[in-house]
């Protein structure tokens, strides 16, 4: 699956897409090293194939890449979070 990233100045998002179905989860910026991820969308017809899961783990990868922090605003990345103990380090509050 690829993901793909796009950003201006403060919003940004992850997408994917999988059999003509795009995914996303979108981000604020708050500062060069800080991050909001605030909302995942994943259409019924993606819904557990694991293409949420790949967006979390890549934003992840992304903000471990990058040098930054994540505050998981969004209830799917937040819960993610809580079952991936190993994300912690990019984890903030």
């Amino acid at each position: 699956m690829k993901i793909s990233n796009s950003e201006t100045a403060s919003k940004g998002q992850y997408t994917a897409t999988v059999d003509g179905h795009t995914a996303e989860m979108t981000f604020s910026r708050t500062s060069p090293k800080l991050i909001i991820i605030d909302h995942t969308g994943v259409p019924d017809a993606l819904r557990g194939k694991g293409v949420g899961q790949a967006l979390a783990a890549h934003a992840i990868e992304e903000a471990r890449q990058g040098g930054w922090k994540i505050i998981p605003l969004c209830p799917f990345f937040k819960a993610q979070t809580l079952r991936h103990p190993e994300w912690s380090d990019v984890i903030s509050g």
